[in-house]
């Protein structure tokens, strides 16, 4: 029996094996009624507090105002949304249920509305493609940490950070998201990384100290929005990139500066293409 014979055999062997083989796919996940239930974590007491929020879709607004560490509702209509609290030490988690497990369909509610309280503390919030509205504004924050995908965010510090912040890093996919009122973040460094999105920091607010920046993007648009009075300096690092500034500006090769009195900001940005704009 030469080859060829061989190989005819074994395909009509493989073929009828297959035709007796079904898979089972996973169920896919419905709908329900709303289900809303509320959400409490007890102040740690404890200035090493680290609370970490990981969402997956859906909408997620936090604000201040919490008597707890953190308080507030969440509105779900599929079970595996149900989410939990993780408690280690003075490390805490709210955590949505896999969402990694579930097909996404249009009639699926997802929606958190949490205030958190004034106890000095690292914040993480990690998402994926959601909805947000994040008002900080007057949270002794120690250090920010935003990690998301395909996000629409809208992030505001309306009032000063009472603690010093060492860190504020955001990363990003192809995202809508706009940084409001970033002075009063009192961070010492910022770390911005995006995508091929549209991204706008603010710096209005009051700046407490000198603050370096390092952003970095791929294809999209940077809107830097800086006051008039503020001392900044931008250097861009980048050849493919369309460059707008108005006339408080001034320009030397890739350094622009904005003569101001007070704390400095010196930023950096690294874009593969696209456009930044210098604001005031």
């Amino acid at each position: 029996m030469n080859v060829r014979i061989i190989s005819v055999l074994l395909v009509l062997a493989l073929a009828n094996i297959a035709c007796g083989f079904t898979v089972d796919l996973p169920e896919r996940a419905k709908a329900g009624p709303d289900v809303k239930e509320s959400i409490t974590v007890a102040d740690p007491k404890s200035d090493e507090t680290r609370l970490t929020i990981s969402f997956g879709a859906g909408t997620l607004t936090l604000s201040p105002g919490a008597k707890a560490l953190v308080e507030g509702d969440v509105v779900y209509n599929v079970e595996e949304l149900k989410p939990e609290i993780i408690k280690n030490g003075n490390d805490i988690e709210i955590k949505q249920g896999d969402f990694k497990k579930l097909p996404p369909f249009d009639d699926m509610k997802n929606e958190w509305d949490l205030k958190l309280g004034k106890t000095p503390l690292d914040l993480t919030l990690q998402a994926g493609a959601y909805n947000a509205e994040y008002e900080l504004g007057g949270l002794a924050l120690k250090s920010l940490t935003v990690r998301d995908g395909a996000a629409n965010v809208d992030l505001s510090f309306s009032e000063p950070n009472p603690s010093e912040m060492s860190i504020l890093r955001y990363e990003t996919g192809a995202s809508s998201v706009t940084l409001s009122g970033l002075a009063n973040a009192n961070f010492s460094t910022l770390i911005f990384s995006g995508g091929a999105g549209s991204y706008k920091l603010d710096f209005s607010g009051d700046l407490q100290r000198d603050a370096t920046i390092e952003i970095e993007a791929g294809f999209g648009d940077v809107n830097l929005v800086i006051p008039e009075g503020v001392d900044a300096k931008v250097t861009v690092e980048s050849a493919a990139v369309d460059i707008n500034h108005n006339s408080n500006w001034s320009q030397n090769g890739n350094l622009y500066s904005q003569t101001g009195e007070g704390h400095t900001l010196t930023i950096v940005v690294k874009m593969a293409a696209g456009s930044l704009s210098l604001n005031d």
